[in-house]
């Protein structure tokens, strides 16, 4: 084999990695994009749907390997986020790298630079046609001063032939490159430790965090009333999770007319301003480091079944607010389904409370003048559980099975 495999050559290597996103579907069909920079882009025309992969590799021996384990190329590749005129510091020169295991949708490299300083790269695998909320999310907040969130450094912009588009191109984000924070624990395996042993969680500032968030991404990044159009839009996507849910998960269905209620009183309540937010947000998408900093907060590419044109418009803030109260309500559930298992209700209740009383404090927001919308997006979230735990942990469904009945009782 050349130093170029051909497609042909590719396919069975791209249909073995972790990140090809049509197995089962007959194998790949590729076409090769752009080769431009050593970056190899290749189009699979699955059966499935067309997917653009970020496929570069080299060739040792004969034998294809993903570049990203070839220091090489992932000194290629930082000096030209270096070079990027969005870069925000210099990673300077990688002396060593190595690929965080266990990503499926991506792949992270942790490099070691001649700073002495660590950043991970993470290089996007399926690209889309548009802004990576991941990354402009992150990159706003960085450039803002915030340390609610890694430092970015810089990220990696493309572009390639597309011809379903007018213009004939395409163009996304490739990479983003940001502090590594080693050795911390997310915010979860924190909660689980504090709620086994009764101790109490630090759930008021976490809270607070989440505003300070919430504030700098409203004053850097557009935002926009919450029209009737936009109501629309939320309400209508509720309605087809609770549609699923009837479907799928046959105990959901007594509940059914009284979460169409809560919904139908969200429509007519109080809506902040729509702003950009995290999308996605949970207690795993938070590492707890050492204070002053405190809460960091993580992976900013929003709910991964929405389109990507979708996660980067503005948004309704409690729908992050909504996904951490959540949460809280999984940790107790979690360790009620332990072998030594433990009644953690009353924890989860006041982690509740110390999370929307912190963000309350931070944020000036009134939360209780936006209760019927709040409710609704946690009773949205609780639905989804119940879809997600049907189809992967029937043995969980009971979790979400008892918010949903306890928020239409408590709405």
């Amino acid at each position: 084999m050349s130093d170029a495999p051909t497609d042909l050559d590719l396919a069975p290597w791209i249909a073995a990695q972790r990140w090809y996103a049509a197995k089962g579907g007959g194998g790949p069909a590729l076409r090769t994009l752009s080769t431009a920079d050593d970056t190899r882009l290749v189009l699979d025309d699955a059966v499935t749907g067309p997917v653009l992969y970020q496929a570069p590799v080299v060739v040792h021996g004969g034998v294809i390997a993903d570049a990203t384990t070839d220091l090489e190329w992932i000194r290629g590749l930082t000096a030209r986020i270096d070079a990027d005129p969005s870069s925000l510091r210099p990673i300077g020169t990688v002396t060593g790298a190595r690929v965080l295991s266990g990503e499926q949708s991506n792949t992270s490299v942790i490099c070691d630079t001649d700073s002495g300083a660590q950043v991970i790269v993470k290089v996007f695998r399926v690209l889309h046609h548009g802004d990576n909320p991941d990354v402009t999310t992150q990159l706003a907040l960085s450039a803002a001063g915030s340390e609610r969130v890694p430092a970015v450094y810089g990220s990696l912009r493309a572009t390639w032939p597309d011809s379903g588009r007018p213009e004939g191109v395409a163009t996304g984000h490739l990479a983003v490159a940001q502090e590594f924070l080693p050795g911390l624990r997310d915010a979860w395996r924190v909660a689980l430790d504090d709620a086994r042993s009764g101790k109490p969680f630090d759930a008021e500032q976490l809270g607070t965090a989440l505003a300070e968030v919430h504030e700098v991404l409203a004053r850097v990044l557009p935002t926009a009333p919450a029209d009737d159009a936009a109501r629309r839009g939320a309400l209508d996507t509720m309605h087809v999770r609770l549609a699923a849910a009837e479907r799928e998960a046959p105990e959901a269905a007594a509940h059914v007319d009284a979460v169409r209620a809560v919904y139908a009183r969200a429509e007519g309540g109080s809506w902040p301003d729509l702003q950009r937010i995290h999308g996605d947000l949970h207690l795993g998408q938070v590492l707890a480091a050492p204070e002053p900093r405190g809460w960091v907060f993580l992976d900013f590419e929003g709910e991964p079944l929405r389109p990507l044109h979708e996660r980067s418009v503005p948004d309704v803030p409690l729908r992050d607010v909504a996904g951490m109260l959540r949460s809280f309500d999984y940790v107790a559930g979690a360790l009620a389904h332990d072998a030594d298992a433990v009644d953690a209700s009353a924890w989860a209740q006041a982690a509740r409370e110390g999370f929307l009383a912190g963000y309350e404090r931070a944020s000036g927001t009134d939360l209780h003048a936006h209760r019927e919308v709040l409710d609704a997006f946690e009773l949205d979230k609780a639905v989804y559980e119940v879809v997600y735990e049907s189809r992967n942990r029937p043995d969980w469904v009971g979790i979400p099975l008892a918010a949903v009945a306890r928020l239409v009782a408590g709405s």
